[in-house]
């Protein structure tokens, strides 16, 4: 096998096995929030309005994430958070800060599409 081969071959592997990650972690979200009690969960999509307006999750809020901290007031601590956004990097930095200023039950769905069930 030549080296241009194994490279090949390793560029595949590795998409393939990113893949797979991203299917078992998405069907991991899924699971943990469809035993969520519904009443109990606040979902908080983080995306711009724009991208919002685009679709989302019927049942979610739009808190952009460059105005959450000006909101924090706004969301309950008793409640489970489920933070949502397109990738799931704005949703973690949102659930950081949810987390820093004390609110235990955080959750990082990811994409807005894995809080469809």
């Amino acid at each position: 096998m030549s080296a241009n081969e194994i490279q090949t071959y390793g560029v595949f592997g590795l998409i393939a096995a990113f893949m797979i990650w991203k299917f078992l972690k998405n069907r991991r979200i899924r699971l943990q929030l469809s035993s969520l009690p519904g009443q109990d969960a606040l979902i908080v999509d983080v995306r711009s309005p724009g991208e919002f307006r685009m679709g989302a999750n019927p049942k979610s809020i739009n808190i952009p994430l460059d105005q959450f901290q000006a909101k924090l007031a706004t969301l309950s601590s008793d409640k489970t958070i489920i933070l949502c956004c397109a990738s799931g990097a704005r949703s973690g930095t949102a659930a950081s800060i949810l987390k820093k200023v004390g609110f235990k039950n955080v959750i990082n769905a990811g994409s807005w599409q894995n809080t469809l069930g």
